[in-house]
């Protein structure tokens, strides 16, 4: 809004002005002709609907919200290799984790969704939100109030009276009834409230954005356990087999070294690779165990009482559709608050200027007094008032200046906020394209090293039991496979919690739209409302 005066708001405002105080000269007019409570009721139903009048004259000072720009790529850099042959089906709305197609997976995230401690928070969070923004609507509304009360008093017959003789002046007892009503109302002629009602829907929404990226993150935190606890199930059975394969061999040493064609260094070397092997099996189920415990954090239970039995793991990640970098703006929950948060900052600067301008409130009471509680709710009990107030800043040692600069500020960081979480939100998307494109050929080569490995333990043995080579090449060969069957299951899991981490990146399909109905508004019962 310019500071330039609009001639046509203001002449409407200069007649509706004159059109109050008629009004006001009507109800002088009308209190020789009616009672007192009926004029009261008159009254105040005029003045509230030159309220209403005024109220829509008024105009909202300080910036109009506008997203700002941010520099969004055409393309992402980094595609899987699995993405060109995969179908681009879309990610299960609300229910990203279903594109795994594992059942217990999806009902430990239901499990997530139902008693997450975290969860209930942030859900709490935005109940809260809710009812602040119907707190600010309440401004929307005139405020009524009544103060009823009852006194007997006593005077003293040593009071002090100007003018009367001290010798006349008597003790006195009376009673004073009263029933004061109230009511006033803030003209929002400058946007004050307006701006405040949307400050607070802006918090409103940011509050839901956020609750969206709770649960984004939880479930993904979810997943993500639970692959890495998949992953060690299927570890522990590499190393089992690896102690079955180890103990034959102890066994088959331990056979040739009674028959005298082994050594005793061959058998101690073959029993310390086995209680080795057995050790990294103990390893592998504490990790298991603690992965197991964080699962039921998550899900709202006991880790004294929960437990997840092992499964196979026999998975391939899954093609994950990504679409175009600028749904990203959209996609993100984390994105969305951030959004908002400077549409809140927004309407703060408004709020801000409009206290440059005058604050004008009007008001009036009414109600009945009567020393005679039979009496009190006749005409001549009967008393009321109307007035205005109009509050116009004109010093205040800069404060308002400082309150604008500091609102303007904290908008201007929250917009700096706003492209960086842009800007992670396109480096965590292009870390899992990269890093599944990465992880699968790692995986390719690891699964023919494993094989080669086999194959050299095979050899190993042969040459062995032939005689053409010690026990060392065969337990170097038992190592070697041991290594790298882990390696190809360690690399499986990371392929899988990748692909959770790149489902979070882009936003599990979530969609900023889901916001959008997000908000309170003014409701007229809120007029007969406490």
């Amino acid at each position: 809004m310019k500071r330039n005066p609009h001639h046509g708001a203001t002449e409407k405002s200069g007649f509706m002005i004159s059109s109050l105080v008629k009004q006001l000269r009507l109800g002088n007019e009308q209190l020789r002709e009616h009672s007192s409570a009926s004029l009261c009721l008159r009254g105040g139903c005029c003045a509230l609907l030159v309220v209403a009048l005024l109220s829509g004259l008024g105009c909202t000072v300080g910036p109009r919200y506008k997203r700002p720009a941010v520099q969004v790529p055409d393309t992402w850099k980094g595609e899987g290799p699995w993405q060109a042959a995969a179908p681009k089906d879309a990610i299960p709305k609300g229910a990203w984790w279903q594109v795994f197609h594992d059942a217990e997976l999806d009902q430990l995230e239901q499990d997530v969704l139902a008693a997450n401690q975290s969860l209930t928070a942030a859900q709490n969070r935005l109940l809260e939100a809710r009812a602040q923004a119907r707190i600010a609507s309440a401004a929307y509304f005139p405020t009524l109030s009544a103060d009823p009360s009852g006194v007997r008093q006593r005077y003293s017959g040593n009071r002090p009276l100007e003018g009367a003789n001290p010798a006349q002046v008597k003790p006195d007892t009376e009673n004073d009834f009263t029933v004061p009503f109230s009511v006033s109302y803030e003209l929002d002629l400058f946007g004050r409230v307006r701006r405040t009602m949307e400050a607070a829907n802006a918090s409103l929404q940011g509050s839901a954005a956020d609750l969206e990226n709770v649960r984004l993150v939880l479930t993904a935190e979810l997943a993500a356990d639970y692959f890495n606890l998949r992953e060690l199930d299927r570890e522990a059975g590499v190393v089992r087999e690896s102690v079955d394969i180890q103990q034959k061999g102890l066994d088959l040493v331990n056979r040739r070294h009674a028959g005298g064609v082994a050594s005793g260094l061959e058998v101690a070397q073959q029993a310390a690779l086995l209680k080795a092997t057995a050790a990294q099996l103990s390893l592998v189920q504490q990790q298991r165990a603690q992965y197991e415990h964080a699962i039921a954090v998550l899900v709202g239970k006991s880790a004294s009482v929960f437990s997840v039995a092992e499964a196979p793991f026999n998975v391939t990640p899954p093609a994950i559709p990504t679409g175009v970098p600028s749904e990203i703006l959209e996609r993100r929950p984390d994105v969305a608050t951030s959004e908002r948060q400077m549409a809140f900052e927004n309407a703060q600067v408004g709020i801000a200027l409009t206290a440059f301008y005058p604050h004008i409130t009007l008001s009036g009471s009414g109600g009945w007094e009567s020393r005679n509680l039979a009496a009190l709710l006749n005409a001549p009990s009967a008393f009321w008032s109307l007035g205005g107030d109009a509050l116009q800043p004109i010093l205040n040692g800069g404060r308002n200046r400082a309150n604008l600069a500091s609102a303007r500020a904290a908008y201007d960081e929250s917009v700096a906020n706003y492209r960086e979480a842009v800007l992670e939100a396109f480096q965590q998307v292009e870390d899992g394209l990269s890093g599944l494109s990465l992880l699968d050929q790692a995986a390719k080569t690891q699964q023919a090293a494993v094989t080669e490995s086999q194959r050299a333990l095979d050899i190993a043995n042969d040459r062995y039991v032939g005689g053409l080579t010690t026990y060392l090449d065969v337990i170097t060969a038992q190592s070697t496979l041991l290594s790298n069957e882990r390696l190809a299951t360690q690399l499986l899991g990371q392929q899988m919690v990748t692909s959770v981490y790149l489902v979070k990146a882009l936003g599990g399909s979530w969609d900023a739209s889901a916001i959008q109905n997000e908000q309170v508004r003014p409701k007229l019962v809120q007029a007969i409302q406490q």
